[in-house]
């Protein structure tokens, strides 16, 4: 994992600057992208992609991403995260056929066209998923988010216990990484505690919302990023909270196309200045710095 921490963007007086992590890839190729606590990001999978943020990574569509567009991504030295359900069936999906009705289990609730899928059966469901990923791995992704792996906290329409999910979400992550792909846990926070030695980074949904944030700090206790979205309340609530835990946290829209709200630069932290002892009270004692400062790992706000 060394050199991969120079992804980590540092701000100026006013602006991003982004370190291209081709360069990183370039020089050591068997890294695996692991982002530090900080790290800028944008999370598009509806629509044409907006390749205009100046950010470190960007999240999209495995199947739906066009090659031109991480390709252009990557020459704007932007690292591409690839999204795909690995623990439901999306009758949409390209590859849908190709799953057999046993391991389809019941309906995601909300979210039509999508069942649950019997994680328990890595002899049928392994060769697809790894097709998806040797697919990440032919459209040049940096790495993967696999979303729905935490079907055993669902109604699945399986028996899954927490020991069936374990075995399968550390399943993606060593095939993820025999590819050289860097992969991320999404939600699925009961489990934090035994795989965050497994994953580089963490995405999660309405933490704030459900008043469950402190559950992801362990990853950057671990100097890996938490990455977040709310699609709901008030940022100027959210916002200073995430940025003071070292989150990399955004607003968007439910159906994740290219709007967003960017909670460090809406609402940067100001950076504390430090005021001269008087000349005339030689005797007073200032407080340590330290104790105004939030928690922001390896990152600098104007």
């Amino acid at each position: 994992m060394l050199g991969v921490m120079s992804c980590m963007p540092q701000l100026g007086e006013n602006q991003r600057s982004v370190v291209p992590a081709r360069v990183v890839a370039s020089t050591l190729p068997a890294a695996i992208w692991q982002p530090a606590p900080g790290t800028s990001w944008q999370w598009q999978l509806l629509g044409t992609i907006d390749t205009s943020f100046d950010v470190v990574m960007y999240d999209i569509d495995l199947f739906d991403a066009p090659q031109a567009t991480i390709d252009q991504l990557h020459s704007a030295g932007r690292v591409v995260i690839c999204y795909f359900s690995a623990g439901s069936w999306e009758d949409w999906r390209d590859d849908a056929a190709a799953f057999p009705e046993a391991l389809r289990g019941k309906p995601l609730e909300d979210w039509p066209g999508e069942k649950w899928l019997d994680v328990r059966q890595l002899a049928q469901l392994g060769p697809l998923m790894g097709a998806r990923l040797d697919l990440a791995v032919t459209k040049k992704c940096d790495g993967v988010e696999p979303d729905n792996v935490d079907g055993y906290a669902n109604d699945s329409g399986f028996p899954l216990t927490g020991a069936d999910q374990l075995a399968y979400n550390r399943w993606l992550a060593q095939e993820a990484h025999k590819r050289g792909l860097s992969i991320g846990l999404k939600n699925d926070l009961d489990q934090i505690p035994d795989l965050i030695g497994d994953f580089d980074w963490a995405l999660n949904e309405q933490c704030f919302a459900f008043d469950e944030c402190d559950r992801l700090l362990p990853f950057v206790q671990a100097g890996k990023a938490v990455f977040g979205v709310e699609y709901t309340g008030n940022a100027a609530a959210f916002c200073p909270q995430a940025n003071q835990m070292g989150y990399s946290w955004l607003k968007k829209n439910l159906n994740l196309d290219a709007q967003r709200l960017d909670c460090l630069e809406q609402y940067p932290t100001p950076t504390p200045t430090r005021t001269a002892t008087p000349t005339h009270t030689p005797t007073a004692t200032t407080t340590p710095m330290s104790e105004h400062l939030l928690y922001l790992p390896e990152v600098q706000r104007p």
